[in-house]
C-alpha cells in the first residue's frame, strides 16, 4: 500500500487554522486546486458520512466521504467515492496540532491507497505535492498572522495529561531521534541532569531498563517503558524520586516536518499530586525539562545560519 504524507508549520494558533480546514466544504475558499464545492442531499459539512462534490481548475469532478471529525483533537478523514486519481482502497486524514511554545501549527496530511503497478510511486508524488503541500502552501498565506479564534477553548493535548508541551526544531526528524532515543544520553547534554547512567550496565534501548541520575539536587531512578524508532517515541515512570508526586509516566514523540526537513516534538506527562504541588510541578515539568531538552538539542545540533 502506498502512503502520501505532507507536513508543514502554519503561523497561526491552532484553533484558528482549524476553523478554516474544519469545513468540509470549504476547500475553495483556500486550496488553489479546486474550482467549486457542494454538499450533497443538504446535509451540513459536519455530518458524518456527508459527500463532497467539487471540482478542479480543469473541470475534473471528485466526490469524498467525510469518515470522521473530531474537534476535541483538531482531525477529519475522508475517502473517495469518486476518485480524482486510479488508484484504489483511498483514506485519508488531516490533522492539526498546536506549537506551544510559539503559538503557531504543526497541520500533516496524509493518505493511504493502492496504486497499480505500472504507477507505483507515481500517485505518492502527485499527491504528497501536488495536492497536499500545495494546500498547506497556500493555507499558509490564508492564516498567517491570524489571532486566536474569539471565546475560543484551546486543546489541551491527549489526555490524561497534565502536560502537552511541543516545540519545532530545525533539524531532519531522524537526526533528532538518534539523539533523544539514547535514554541514558540526556545527561551529557540537559543542563540540569548529571550523573545519568544506566543501572546494571543494560543497554540504553533496553526496555525495562532503569536510568540513575541527579535533576539538581534531586536523586532519580526513571524505568524505560517503551521504545518504538517507528513511531520516533519512548515513554518511562519514576520508581525512585524526592519529588512529591506519584504514578509519574512521560516521553516525547517526533514528527516530520517535510516542509523544510524539520521536526516536530511533543512532550507530555501525567502524574498525581497535590494541587498545591502542582502549581510549581506543572512549569517545572514543562520548561525545566520537556521544552529545555527540546530547546538545547536545537541550539546545541541544529543551529543554522
Amino acid at each position: 500500500m502506498a502512503r502520501a504524507y505532507a507536513s508543514t508549520i502554519l503561523d497561526a494558533p491552532v484553533d484558528t487554522v482549524w476553523s478554516v480546514v474544519r469545513d468540509f466544504n470549504g476547500l475553495p475558499t483556500w486550496h488553489p486546486g479546486i474550482a467549486r464545492s457542494e454538499i450533497e442531499d443538504g446535509l451540513d459539512s459536519d455530518v458524518i458520512g456527508c459527500i463532497r462534490r467539487f471540482w478542479l481548475q480543469d473541470g475534473a469532478m471528485v466526490r469524498e466521504r467525510l469518515l470522521s471529525l473530531s474537534d476535541r483533537d483538531y482531525s477529519f478523514s475522508y475517502n473517495f467515492e469518486t476518485p480524482a486519481f486510479p488508484v484504489g482502497n483511498y483514506a485519508a486524514r488531516m490533522r492539526l496540532m498546536p506549537v506551544t511554545d510559539t503559538d503557531r501549527t504543526f497541520a500533516e496530511w496524509e493518505a493511504t491507497f493502492d496504486e497499480a503497478p505500472a504507477d507505483t510511486g507515481k500517485y505518492v508524488e502527485v499527491i504528497s505535492k501536488g495536492v497536499f503541500q500545495a494546500g498547506w502552501d497556500a493555507l499558509k498565506k490564508a492564516v498567517a498572522g491570524r489571532a486566536t479564534v474569539p471565546a475560543a477553548r484551546r486543546w489541551a493535548g491527549f489526555p490524561p495529561n497534565k502536560v502537552w508541551c511541543s516545540t519545532v526544531i530545525d533539524g531532519p526528524v531522524e537526526a533528532v531521534w538518534d539523539i533523544m532515543r539514547d535514554f541514558a544520553g540526556m545527561g551529557s547534554w540537559h543542563a540540569a541532569i548529571t550523573k545519568m547512567h544506566m543501572i546494571g550496565g543494560v543497554r540504553s534501548d533496553k526496555v525495562s531498563g532503569t536510568r540513575d541520575f541527579y535533576f539538581g539536587e534531586g536523586h532519580l531512578h526513571e524505568k524505560l517503558l517503551h521504545l518504538d524508532d517507528a513511531e520516533r517515541s519512548f515513554s518511562y515512570c519514576i520508581v525512585k524520586c524526592d519529588t512529591p508526586w506519584m504514578h509519574y509516566v512521560s516521553g516525547p514523540r517526533l514528527w516530520p516536518v517535510t516542509d523544510g526537513d524539520r521536526t516536530f516534538g511533543v512532550w507530555t506527562g501525567d502524574w498525581v499530586a497535590s494541587p498545591q504541588d502542582d502549581l510549581t510541578l506543572i512549569p517545572m515539568a514543562t520548561n525545566d525539562v520537556y521544552l529545555k531538552a527540546f530547546h538545547t538539542i536545537a541550539e546545541r545540533w541544529f543551529v543554522r545560519n
